[in-house]
């Protein structure tokens, strides 16, 4: 098995990491359309990460790189995606461990504040947290959709390692 995911290409990482980023979209919209659960401020950065994954498997799949630089490249920015959506999704968790006493206060909504506030000011209200975040609305086996979605990041976070792998094999 170790020696077959180490002859994948980088065509076939990167679109095995589009088709996890697609499942993970796919259920999170499933869950707001269909189960009515409304995103939070730090469900929608969340959301963006995983975008931003895609979007580089997508030019990484079209591209297809030979060399080991550009599988290189392509690892290294898949990997930035993904650790920030790992970085908010941890975030995320760490306000919904907060006691209720320690829980920010619900803010502004993020239309609102994309309105009125330049971009970097609502990156940095967002990251702080608001109640809103802090709310536990769904639970499955026990783990918080924040959870879930870490775990989801986590998984993800292989396609990149995988890209890194196929550089790593151009070398030698």
């Amino acid at each position: 098995m170790r020696a077959r995911l180490a002859r994948l290409s980088v065509r076939q990482w990167s679109l095995a990491g589009l088709a996890f980023c697609g499942l993970m979209m796919l259920v999170a919209l499933g869950l707001e359309h269909i189960g009515g659960l409304h995103p939070c401020p730090l469900c929608i950065f969340q959301r963006v990460a995983v975008l931003a994954a895609a979007a580089v498997f997508a030019v990484a799949a079209i591209h297809n790189p030979g060399g080991r630089v550009g599988a290189s490249v392509y690892g290294v920015l898949g990997l930035a995606a993904v650790g920030s959506g790992i970085g908010v999704a941890w975030r995320h968790l760490w306000l919904q461990s907060l006691p209720p006493e320690e829980v920010p206060s619900c803010g502004p909504s993020l239309d609102y504040m994309m309105e009125l506030l330049p971009l970097q000011e609502v990156i940095s209200m967002v990251l702080s947290g608001s109640g809103e975040c802090a709310e536990i609305d769904f639970l499955l086996l026990g783990i918080s959709l924040p959870g879930w979605t870490l775990i989801g990041f986590l998984v993800l976070a292989l396609a990149p390692l995988g890209l890194l792998l196929a550089a790593f094999r151009e070398r030698q």
